[in-house]
């Protein structure tokens, strides 16, 4: 018996928006498929800027000064280069293959934007931004910020170059990927050949999900999944296998549900609608910091 989780769906990226003037996204979960705010807990958000070309300009686009709490934000790059700021005094350029893992925690303002030299030659953009859920004993933590670059990862040769594992978050046959989590998570960049063949086991009751960033699959033996599509798989079994039926990237998210109510609104995600209440009035007191727009 291989075990391998059945999937629930393969879904085609939803229709986009901005966010700001510098991120087109696609927004697979909690509203794009209406799946709801615990389906892939404890990630809760998922915004995809799928392949778009920004013409050059002096004025580098992205988000004003807007403030979180209550999670972490977890950006991957795979085209375009974005600079962060917060009002802890935290700041950061991610490029390609980079990932930038912020705990808003107790509070935080921040704002990020297309970085100045790319902004003014333009180019090619491709991004995915997570919200990953803190439980409650860990909503008001300390904010902090880690820099994670392509070469920090974990990293695993798949067999006879069929490609290659960079472990973000958790471990993949032993080798442990950099970002520190609150509760289990598993990430991984999966970089793989044409016929390539790549093989996991993980636990069944964890969620678990992929987006095919770039190329084209086929996941246990029995469907295919083109470029910009969201794999969903059901809380059952343990294995999946992913052969690459051209030159592909995968982005594998799996973690442990975090069984608590959740209570969002606009850039805050808490557990009652008190605590969100709370968070305005301190946003409002100044208790986020200060950070100039």
């Amino acid at each position: 018996m291989n075990n391998y989780k059945t999937i629930e769906a393969v879904l085609k990226p939803p229709a986009p928006h901005m966010v700001g003037d510098g991120f087109r996204v696609h927004n697979f979960f909690p509203s794009g498929y209406n799946m709801g705010n615990k389906r892939m807990s404890p990630f809760f958000l998922m915004d995809y800027g799928s392949k778009v070309e920004f013409p050059p300009t002096d004025t580098p686009r992205g988000v004003g000064v807007h403030p979180h709490r209550g999670f972490e934000t977890v950006t991957i790059a795979y085209h375009g280069k974005v600079v962060h700021h917060d009002s802890h005094g935290n700041s950061g350029i991610i490029g390609e293959g980079d990932v930038q893992w912020m705990t808003a925690g107790s509070g935080v303002l921040h704002k990020e934007y297309h970085e100045k030299e790319y902004a003014k030659h333009g180019g090619m953009f491709q991004m995915i931004q997570l919200w990953v859920n803190l439980p409650a004993k860990d909503k008001m933590t300390n904010p902090k910020y880690q820099a994670i670059t392509h070469d920090m990862m974990g990293k695993y040769q798949l067999k006879d170059n069929e490609g290659e594992v960079n472990v973000i978050a958790g471990e993949y046959k032993g080798v442990k990927g950099p970002a520190t989590t609150f509760t289990p998570i598993n990430m991984y960049d999966i970089r793989m050949n044409e016929h390539g063949v790549f093989e996991v086991s993980l636990p069944a009751n964890f969620n678990t999900g992929m987006l095919i960033v770039e190329g084209k699959v086929k996941v246990n033996d029995v469907a295919e999944a083109p470029s910009d599509n969201f794999v969903l798989f059901k809380n059952d079994g343990t294995n999946i296998k992913i052969e690459a039926l051209e030159k592909s990237i995968i982005l594998l998210l799996n973690g442990e549900s975090i069984n608590e109510p959740i209570t969002a609104y606009g850039p805050f995600l808490m557990n009652t609608p008190e605590e969100i209440q709370q968070a305005i009035v301190d946003v409002n007191s100044g208790k986020f910091g200060i950070l100039e727009d």
